[in-house]
């Protein structure tokens, strides 16, 4: 696992940088869209301006996680704080579903009175946010892809995004038609885009904590490959799960053939080789057998509860 924890800890500096520059972006568009807001009477804006308020909390969050994730393993925390980040995303994900319910309820009010609204002021503000987000999330892009602590952030600023676009279509509306219901409903599509991204980081997440396989990994596929080495004659009771993005796991029993203890040394070799290379599992834990394990209670047991 060490190979693949330095790898992941190297990522750690580089992901916080970004992080750092995408909090200093949400939190200065925060301040331009809160004054914007007042000044044009725009409830549009306003909210936008919570919107980013949220997440600049939430990609402090995300940066403290980073931090945190540095921390060594210990005797009580034998992983360290590697799931930190996976808490931390579905944290996000579940902020990223109340924004939506808010930007509904937001929605309905607006219906029922809609807003007097300066539309020129609140086109100008609503496309100096766009721009600043447009920055964050080439940012956070290509880091997102890897680490799922940095795609929650991700979504956040895409979900700013969306709501500038959102909000200079609804003032563009306002400015050549006078239609003001514009805004609500331009806000209900934003709200539905934020709610998809949202839902989908909270099951990744939660799928992560209930240490299910990697939606990228098959576990034939690998029990496959394990077989095809020397000296394997069978592999059962398989666990694989992921610590955090990009560090996985796996723990199984493995039936060998009856040689020397420094034979079996290099199997063990070689199933690890493989694991790492072909499937990139950095961790693994191999019980070695010589004789099938069928009338094993041990064996019994994980294979009922797989």
């Amino acid at each position: 696992m060490s190979e693949h924890t330095h790898e992941y800890h190297s990522m750690i500096k580089t992901n916080q940088h970004r992080l750092l520059i995408a909090i200093s972006i949400t939190g200065l568009i925060t301040i331009v869209e809160l004054i914007g807001g007042i000044l044009s009477n725009s409830l549009a804006l306003l909210g936008d301006a919570a919107h980013m308020f949220t997440d600049t909390l939430a990609l402090g969050l995300s940066l403290f996680v980073l931090n945190l994730a540095k921390r060594p393993a210990s005797q009580t925390k034998t992983y360290g704080y590697l799931r930190a980040e996976i808490l931390a995303a579905l944290t996000n994900g579940t902020i990223l579903v109340l924004i939506s319910a808010y930007i509904f309820y937001e929605a309905y009010r607006r219906f029922l009175e809609p807003p007097e609204i300066e539309g020129g002021l609140m086109l100008i503000v609503a496309a100096i946010g766009l721009l600043a987000n447009l920055v964050g999330l080439s940012i956070l892009r290509s880091a997102g892809r890897h680490n799922l602590n940095v795609k929650g952030a991700f979504l956040h600023m895409w979900g700013d995004a969306a709501s500038s676009v959102g909000v200079i279509a609804a003032a563009i509306i306002i400015l050549l038609t006078g239609w003001n219901l514009a805004d609500p409903i331009i806000s209900i599509l934003i709200g539905v885009l934020i709610l998809r991204g949202a839902v989908g980081l909270v099951l990744e997440s939660s799928n992560i904590l209930l240490e299910a396989v990697p939606k990228h990994l098959n576990v034939s596929q690998i029990t496959s490959e394990v077989k095809k080495i020397k000296g394997v004659r069978d592999i059962h009771d398989v666990h694989l799960w992921t610590v955090t993005s990009s560090i996985y796991a796996l723990s199984c029993h493995l039936l060998i053939e009856d040689q020397m203890i420094s034979n079996s040394a290099q199997v063990v070799e070689k199933v690890n080789q493989t694991l790492s290379q072909k499937f990139g599992i950095g961790h693994s834990t191999l019980q070695l057998e010589c004789e099938e394990c069928q009338n094993s209670p041990v064996c019994h047991i994980e294979g009922r509860n797989r």
